[in-house]
């Protein structure tokens, strides 16, 4: 049976050696001690043996989970975690306190700064052991889940078969592109794409040719364009390109130096042997437009006057080209 791509933490078994522990504590007897309970079990380890010392060593090591010394002299536990996860990059790795047992009323103020746990001195190997493991469990559950919704959240948006944006993602953007142009009176441009003849190249040599053409001419013309482009795929052998701050002398430009970059693919497929060519309609924002419809409508037309034309051209009105 297929296995699932979004499937939350699927039996991902739990490795010791997968992890790094970062261990800060101003006193090297309990730093030493606490690291060889850890790198027995299998645990990577690093340290510091200061607050200051730490949060420079954060700079250089990325570890899944921290143990802290609640008091240390020159910055604290409390004040290093307040530091931690108030930064974007470090918030999220679990931190748990090391704490005398003089010091159980600091830890009120310790799980208000973002701490997940703590464990008293003199330390017992079997309950730090335990409450690293939780809590390095939680995070990996954590982090696969994190993991499925961006992949949820990129089949919303890509297209399955050539890997760039699917045709909401692309009308989503046309709409924030056109509420931009008529708020502040900029200007942007669609290019409508079509891959020529491409019926009879799945005719000729398969549907999997077909595919793998498409594929490749869709990662020539995403990778041709700038990246506050937006590049996708309208359906069939139909791609779209939306070029902010372009007019439409600029658009047709882009539109040639495209139609030429496809022109030179050379495919390296098993028995396929024709050259490949892309028709483009070229249209561009008018202040007289409803909708991004209006737009698609015009460069689609346009596209259908290159084909016409015979094909492998750009294309735009000629009424918006003498404009």
């Amino acid at each position: 049976m297929k296995k699932n791509p979004l499937s939350i933490n699927e039996n991902r078994p739990f490795e010791a050696e997968s992890f790094l522990i970062l261990v800060v504590d101003d006193v090297t007897k309990n730093l030493q001690l606490v690291m060889e309970i850890l790198e027995q079990i299998g645990y990577e380890t690093t340290f510091a043996t200061s607050g200051t010392k730490a949060l420079e060593r954060l700079k250089t090591v990325k570890p899944d989970l921290i143990l802290l010394d609640l008091m240390m002299p020159d910055m604290g536990g409390l004040e290093v975690c307040e530091i931690l996860k108030a930064d974007p990059q470090y918030q999220k790795i679990p931190v748990i306190f090391l704490t005398a047992s003089n010091e159980q009323e600091s830890l009120i103020d310790a799980f208000a700064k973002g701490a997940v746990d703590y464990v008293t001195k003199p330390f017992h190997s079997a309950e730090l052991l335990a409450r690293v493991r939780t809590h390095l469990e939680l995070k990996q559950a954590r982090d696969a889940l994190h993991e499925a919704y961006e992949a949820l959240e990129r089949l919303v948006v890509v297209d399955p078969l050539t890997g760039v944006s699917n045709r909401r993602a692309i009308d989503a953007f046309a709409q924030e592109e056109y509420d931009r142009a008529q708020r502040y009176k900029t200007h942007f441009s669609v290019l409508m794409i079509d891959l020529d003849h491409f019926k009879n190249v799945n005719d000729l040599y398969g549907h999997y040719i077909g595919d793998e053409c498409l594929k490749i001419v869709a990662e020539k013309l995403n990778n041709s364009l700038r990246t506050v482009d937006q590049f996708g795929r309208f359906g069939g052998e139909e791609f779209v390109a939306i070029l902010p701050e372009t007019s439409l002398t600029e658009a047709i430009k882009v539109a040639e130096r495209l139609r030429i970059a496809v022109n030179q693919l050379v495919p390296d497929l098993k028995d396929f042997s024709s050259s490949l060519s892309v028709s483009i309609g070229v249209s561009g924002f008018q202040e007289k437009d409803q909708s991004p419809m209006d737009i698609f409508k015009r460069a689609d037309k346009a596209l259908y006057e290159a084909k016409e034309m015979g094909r492998n051209l750009v294309r735009a009105n000629p009424s918006e080209v003498s404009a």
